[in-house]
C-alpha cells in the first residue's frame, strides 16, 4: 500500500487494479442530493436498503464499511483475539497479512500455487486447520491472478470451518467484475452461517471515491462489527453516503460502462500474451481487472523498475504478494493507455 501511494506516477499506469474513475457529471446527482449532515448512526438507512437489496440479503446482515480494506479490517478485529490462529492464502493481498499481524493473531498459510492454475487445495486445507482456527481468509476472485474460487469449492472450506468452529472471510470485490458479465452470482454468505464477506463500488464500478464497503455476516457479528467501528470510523462522510445511494440506483449503467471496458481490454491483453509466450506464462482469468504473469528469464524487480524507468510504464512487482518471479497488469484503465503501456512492456521484454 506505501508503494502504491508513494510511488512516482508512470505516463502508462498499469499498476492499478481498478476500473477507470466514473466521473461525478455522469452520476446524475445534484447540489441538492448532497448534505453534510444527516441521520447515520449504524447505518444510514437507505444505504442499508440499498445494500441489502443488491446483496438480497436481511438488513441485519449488512454493515457498510469505509472500503473493502476497512471493512476487512473489521471483519477480522470481530473474529480474532491475540494468539487466534488464522489460515490465509498464499499468495494474497498484503494488507490481509498486514491487518492480521496488527492484531497479533497466529497466522498460517495455504497455497494458491501457480503450477495449480491458482486453486485452493482442499487437502492442504483440511491439513492446516486446527481447534485453534478461528477464520481462513481468501480472495475471489484472487488477488493477485484474477481466478475465481468455485461454488463448490467454498461449500466444501465452509464443511471444514464448520467443523473447528471456525468461520470462512472471503473478500469480493473483484467478483464484482463477474456481476458485469452474467448478473449478480450469490455471495460467498449465502452458503452459510460460517461465512463472512466483504466488498465494495470500488474495483468494478470505479467509484474509489466514495469508499462504499461493506461486511455480509449474520446478524450477531454484524452488531459486533458496528460496535468495532465505533473505534475506527466511527460516522462516515454523510455526502458519500448520499452519492453511494445514488450510484446504486444507477448500477445497472455504470455497470455497463465498466462491462463494455473490460470485455475491450482483456481482449487486447490476452492477444499481448499470445505475442510473448516465449518470455511469460500466464493463468488467463476470465473475468476481473487484473492478470499476473511469471517473467520466465530474469528478476521481476528488475523488470519493473526499466519498466518505469526507461519505458514510463507501471505494473506491481510480484515481490509484493510474496511471488518475486511475478507482476501484476490492470487492465481497467483507458484502452489506449493499455494499448501503449503493453507496447512498452513489449519493448522491455526485448
Amino acid at each position: 500500500m506505501q508503494w502504491a501511494k508513494t510511488q512516482r506516477q508512470a505516463r502508462f499506469n498499469l499498476a492499478s487494479s481498478g476500473v477507470m474513475f466514473y466521473p461525478l457529471k455522469d452520476l446524475g446527482a445534484t447540489l441538492d442530493d448532497i448534505e453534510i449532515n444527516g441521520p447515520s448512526n449504524y447505518g444510514y438507512e437507505p444505504l442499508q436498503k440499498a445494500l441489502a437489496e443488491k446483496c438480497a440479503v436481511p438488513m441485519e446482515c449488512v454493515a457498510a464499511a469505509t472500503g473493502t480494506s476497512m471493512a476487512n479490517h473489521l471483519a477480522m478485529a470481530a473474529m480474532l483475539d491475540p494468539g487466534d490462529e488464522v489460515l490465509i492464502e498464499h499468495p494474497t493481498y498484503d494488507p490481509l497479512l498486514a491487518v492480521a499481524r496488527y492484531l497479533r493473531a497466529d497466522i498460517k498459510r495455504f497455497s494458491r500455487s501457480f503450477e495449480n492454475a491458482f486453486a485452493i487445495d482442499l487437502d492442504e486445507i483440511r491439513q492446516q486447520v486446527t481447534r485453534k482456527t478461528r477464520l481462513i481468509v481468501i480472495t475471489s476472485l484472487h488477488n493477485p491472478s484474477g481466478v475465481l474460487a468455485p461454488a463448490q469449492t467454498l461449500k466444501e472450506i465452509g464443511y471444514i470451518a464448520q467443523k473447528v468452529g471456525a468461520k470462512v472471510l472471503v473478500d469480493e470485490v473483484y467478483l464484482e467484475c463477474l456481476y458485469l458479465e452474467s448478473g449478480t452470482p450469490a455471495s460467498a454468505f449465502h452458503l452459510g452461517d460460517e461465512f463472512i464477506t466483504t466488498n465494495s463500488l470500488t474495483k468494478a464500478y470505479g467509484l474509489n471515491g466514495l469508499r462504499c464497503g461493506w461486511v455480509l455476516a449474520e446478524a450477531e457479528l454484524i452488531k459486533k462489527i458496528w460496535h468495532l467501528n465505533d473505534l475506527f470510523g466511527v460516522i462516515p462522510a454523510h455526502p458519500a453516503e448520499r452519492l453511494s445511494v445514488i450510484a446504486l440506483q444507477n448500477i445497472s449503467q455504470i455497470a455497463d460502462r465498466a462491462n463494455n471496458l473490460l470485455k475491450a481490454n482483456r481482449t487486447i491483453l490476452n492477444q499481448f500474451f499470445d505475442r510473448h509466450s516465449d518470455k511469460l506464462e500466464v493463468i488467463r482469468p476470465d473475468y476481473g481487472t487484473i492478470a499476473f504473469p511469471r517473467l520466465k528469464k530474469g528478476n521481476s524487480d528488475e523488470f519493473c523498475n526499466t519498466l518505469l524507468n526507461k519505458f514510463e510504464t507501471s505494473v506491481v512487482p510480484g515481490r509484493f504478494f510474496e511471488m518475486p518471479e511475478h507482476f501484476r497488469i490492470g487492465i481497467g484503465g483507458a484502452t489506449d493507455t493499455l494499448i501503449a503501456g503493453l507496447q512498452r512492456i513489449s519493448e522491455a521484454l526485448t
